[in-house]
């Protein structure tokens, strides 16, 4: 389901808006994208962020997008250094315009539009600094 979703040029608009919006923060933006999540989506989220390894960065500032189009689940997890910084409902917003979205059936859009504010809403308690590096892979995960 993913990929008939998320088609080659969705994927490389996605990439291109993680890559613009880690240009205004240190923080590290990944996208994953399940065919089917039988559970709880913050479980898996969390089962996903430990894979890609996204607690790796030097600030803890690393958030993932997890979606599962067949189940109509998503989750936005953020990492430990983020959540010392910010509020509980700090995803929320993101979280709820996502949903509109998709709603709407515009995924890509949808997932576009929640890259740019995670980077919009990190740049405040992680600006990007002069010798910012990128820590994190852009590449859009599936399973």
């Amino acid at each position: 389901m993913a990929n008939k979703v998320i088609n080659e040029v969705d994927r490389l608009a996605i990439q291109g808006a993680i890559r613009e919006a880690e240009q205004l923060t240190s923080g590290e933006i990944r996208v994953h994208i399940d065919k089917k999540c039988a559970g709880d989506p913050l479980k898996r989220a969390i089962q996903v962020f430990n894979k890609l390894k996204m607690h790796a960065t030097k600030e803890r500032n690393g958030v993932l997008i997890y979606l599962s189009f067949t189940d109509r689940k998503l989750a936005i997890l953020g990492d430990i250094g983020i959540d010392k910084k910010v509020g509980a409902d700090f995803w929320d917003g993101t979280k709820n315009q996502l949903i509109e979205e998709f709603k709407k059936n515009q995924f890509t859009q949808g997932i576009i539009n929640a890259v740019k504010e995670s980077g919009n809403r990190l740049k405040e308690y992680f600006p990007c600094e002069v010798d910012d590096i990128d820590e994190l892979s852009n590449e859009i995960t599936l399973d």
